[in-house]
């Protein structure tokens, strides 16, 4: 599979620390070095029939219909797409006219991953959207008479604009719309973001984890009550709709990353990113040069990534291939410490599939921590 990283944003959420520009300056040569970074790198996949292209950022939805469906171009010169590939466009409700649906509709793109955020103009400002409340429900609507059925949506809960009355309203909206698939994630406060220096200056209120922890189980028995599957910690879908993109990812697949800041993986031990710097991928790929950095995972890498990813689906962990791939020295403490776990009712083992709980979703990354090996 392959992801492309478009590294454009009209202006910055409040909460977001990914790598983006909210110029458009130099957006055409940005597109030139990726479709050179495609052909340099179309050896670096084995399996060359493609089951996923997904476009992150950023804001995919910020280039036109045409300029994605050039990339798509480019990468058909050298891979083939399965019969039934998922092609994602990752979008914000606001470039979602009429205009560009309608160029998007002839294009190979058949699923959509709508910054929603929220149904609420207070969350919205909060978060320094780009759009409102009535353009979050219209996209939907509009996307869905341009023929697009497979549509996710990302969602945030516990922001401190907000609260159990409205998240439950929020969940209702996304229902009515009959989305199946719904991302979503507790508003977190990042590093050298707007939102921690208005936390910081005393502006806005830190989002409180008990209520957060409080609309993360309201979400997960209302999804399920609604028919869909909580397939990942954050993520729920109806059947057939999961992401075939991310599960991927979950199950250690290899995968390609195209663009500034974009990551890449073997599907075993080596791992590269490319430079989170516009002006510096363009300037390495106008000189044929790669713009990326690598490394050899080493065991302990390997086996911390497993524990981290597998934790946190309801696949778990396989326990067959974590035997069979890492050292005792590794596994012998690993055995001891899950034990306790599940004598806690922390970890449970089902099918030979290392697995928490669901009541324990919420704490997912801390759990898989205490597992890591050092």
């Amino acid at each position: 599979m392959i992801y492309i990283h478009i590294p454009f944003c009209k202006q910055k959420c409040s909460y977001c620390n990914f790598h983006f520009s909210t110029s458009l300056n130099f957006k055409d040569e940005m597109l030139d070095a990726m479709k050179k970074e495609i052909f340099f790198r179309k050896d670096e996949l084995q399996n060359k029939n493609l089951q996923s292209l997904y476009f992150g950022g950023g804001t995919p939805s910020v280039l036109s219909a045409d300029e994605i469906k050039s990339l798509i171009d480019e990468v058909l010169k050298h891979f083939s797409f399965n019969s039934d590939i998922e092609i994602t466009l990752e979008a914000n409700p606001d470039d979602l006219n009429a205009q560009f649906l309608k160029g998007l509709s002839s294009s190979p793109v058949n699923r959509l991953s709508i910054g929603t955020q929220s149904f609420f103009d207070e969350d919205l400002k909060l978060m320094n959207r780009a759009h409102n409340a009535s353009e979050a429900e219209g996209s939907i609507k509009r996307a869905q008479d341009f023929g697009f059925e497979n549509l996710s949506i990302d969602l945030i809960y516990g922001s401190p604009t907000s609260n159990l009355e409205i998240w439950k309203e929020n969940l209702n909206k996304t229902i009515a719309l009959e989305i199946p698939h719904i991302s979503s994630y507790a508003l977190t406060v990042e590093p050298k973001t707007t939102l921690e220096n208005w936390i910081s200056k005393g502006k806005v209120s830190k989002p409180k984890e008990e209520e957060q922890n409080r609309e993360f189980y309201y979400m997960i028995d209302f999804l399920k009550d609604h028919g869909f599957d909580h397939y990942e910690v954050s993520n729920f879908a109806k059947d057939g709709f999961y992401s075939r993109h991310n599960s991927a990812y979950w199950k250690y697949q290899e995968y390609l990353g195209i663009g500034p800041s974009a990551h890449s993986y073997n599907g075993n031990d080596v791992r590269s990113w490319n430079v989170a710097n516009n002006q510096q991928y363009i300037k390495k790929l106008n000189s044929n040069i790669l713009a990326k950095e690598t490394e050899i995972l080493s065991q302990q890498d390997q086996f911390n990534e497993m524990i981290m990813i597998g934790l946190r689906t309801i696949w778990g962990v396989d326990l067959t291939s974590l035997n069979q791939k890492f050292s005792p020295n590794i596994l012998d403490k690993f055995n001891k410490e899950i034990q306790h776990k599940i004598e806690d009712g922390i970890l449970k083992i089902e099918d030979n599939h290392l697995k928490i709980p669901e009541k324990h979703w919420f704490m997912a990354d801390g759990i898989a921590s205490d597992l890591f090996q050092i």
